[in-house]
């Protein structure tokens, strides 16, 4: 389908990049992020995607964040259509249960996805902006005077598509609260040693490093890539030993593959091999 949003192209073997174009103000809207969700649903649908680059169209500005306007207009109706909550036959206070709404479900599709994805961060994320980066599983940050954060407590609100959630996996309760309580906006070197992106890259030689990035990834095994994908989210937040039993489901699931098997003899032979996917 035609995206407003999205512009796509595929300037490698295996990689599908996706710039993300909302000018003048480049934030994020409900629009694009449907879109973003059709387009991951199609590279699942294919074979052939190893990598997909999320950058953005604007310069130095990766997604500056979610569109204030949007959220304002939701609070707002919220409020106005705001009752006394129904009560039960006891007389205790009832909600209606909670759904995820479209943002946490992209982001659990990319993470969920076979290919590898990688937020190309090429300039300012903060909110929804970062949350987006942290739905990927690699983030590229161009090393110039750009912030990065989750400020949302400055408007009344709190990060709300997975990022109070990601940065305590990534970065432990009490630096979670520190930088989300205080709206914290880090530069590239800070969020570097954090450990919120992987790599700093001068901008300069942004492009053709992260796609000397992705390419590498691409040259990788994609049951592989799928597999360790897995084994890493899915073991991250229960126990070692449930951990343990999904990653040797995943390492049978490799075994019993003909890229390995090809693969393993070959490197064995001094042979080359090429990747089937099967």
């Amino acid at each position: 389908m035609p995206y407003r949003h999205l512009e796509i192209d595929e300037p490698a073997l295996g990689v599908v990049r996706c710039i993300m174009s909302n000018p003048p103000t480049h934030t994020l809207v409900a629009v694009e992020l449907a879109e973003i969700d059709d387009l991951i649903a199609t590279m699942q649908a294919r074979d052939d995607v190893r990598a997909m680059v999320f950058t953005g169209s604007g310069k130095g500005v990766f997604i500056r964040h979610y569109e204030v306007g949007e959220l304002a207009e939701a609070s707002e109706r919220t409020v106005s259509r705001q009752a006394p909550a129904a009560e039960s036959a006891a007389g205790e206070q009832t909600e209606k249960p909670l759904e995820l709404h479209r943002f946490n479900r992209l982001a659990l599709a990319m993470q969920r996805a076979p290919f590898v994805t990688i937020a190309a961060m090429n300039g300012n994320a903060a909110g929804g902006g970062l949350e987006f980066a942290l739905g990927c599983d690699f983030r590229l940050l161009a090393d110039g005077d750009y912030r990065v954060g989750l400020p949302e407590t400055g408007v009344g609100i709190i990060p709300g598509a997975g990022g109070t959630q990601r940065f305590v996996r990534l970065l432990g309760v009490a630096k979670a609260l520190e930088l989300i309580l205080h709206g914290t906006l880090l530069t590239p070197a800070q969020a570097l040693a954090l450990g919120l992106v992987h790599a700093l890259i001068p901008e300069p030689e942004f492009e053709a490093q992260v796609l000397g990035y992705a390419e590498n990834l691409a040259s990788r095994s994609p049951i592989g890539l799928a597999a360790a994908k897995e084994a890493i989210y899915r073991g991250a937040d229960g126990d070692l030993e449930s951990g343990l039993l999904i990653e040797q489901t995943m390492f049978r699931r490799c075994m019993a593959s003909e890229d390995a098997a090809v693969a393993m003899r070959s490197m064995l032979t001094g042979k080359t091999w090429q990747w089937r996917g099967r």
